[in-house]
């Protein structure tokens, strides 16, 4: 009966299409699909943020270091990046200088290097979730080219089509792991193997 009650549900679901659906819509605005607008913003806050932080405390409960680490930093970076968006405007008359792209670029590419040695902590787990951070390691870095070179257009735009990519792999392992969990192993993940 102990057993029973102690089970917890699979938090990663969450943090995995938080992360994706806003790194979509946030990628459609970089590939010049429409402008950054406050839907983007709360996407960040809320679903991309605070429900990827929630993930990983849930993470954290179960014993699973990589799943606790992984959504909470990056539930912090979508607040992170949100705040330094609107930081200068909410405070005009206090020293928040607006973002400049060696700053942002920096940023972008500090995130690169974290998620491309979190990349080796899915090594033992499904394809899926290989994919899914080696994209946003090389989102990361394309992001930080792009500033780097002055928001070139086109880099950006590129950019923006990966991050596509990248985000609707999140958002499919995150419906899988759903659907699989409720109707068996339908959806394939890639799963692999342990010995």
């Amino acid at each position: 009966m102990n057993e029973k009650l102690e089970k917890l549900a699979n938090p990663a679901p969450l943090g995995l299409l938080g992360f994706g659906m806003t790194t979509v819509l946030l990628n459609l605005h970089n590939a010049g699909g429409y402008g950054l607008h406050s839907m983007i913003l709360t996407m960040g806050l809320f679903y991309g943020g605070l429900a990827q932080v929630i993930a990983g405390l849930f993470e954290f409960k179960k014993g699973n270091t990589f799943g606790m680490v992984a959504f909470t930093s990056y539930g912090l970076f979508w607040w992170s990046l949100v705040s330094a968006i609107l930081l200068p405007d909410l405070f005009p008359g206090m020293a928040f200088p607006a973002l400049h792209s060696t700053g942002l670029g920096a940023y972008f590419f500090m995130w690169g290097v974290f998620t491309f040695i979190m990349f080796f902590g899915t090594l033992k787990s499904s394809r899926a979730l290989q994919f899914v951070f080696m994209s946003l390691a090389i989102l990361f870095f394309m992001l930080a080219a792009t500033e780097f070179s002055n928001l070139n257009t086109d880099l950006l735009h590129v950019t923006g089509y990966e991050g596509i990519i990248c985000g609707l792999s999140a958002v499919y392992l995150g419906l899988a792991e759903v659907i699989n969990e409720a109707h068996g192993k339908i959806l394939p993940i890639g799963q692999i193997k342990q010995e």
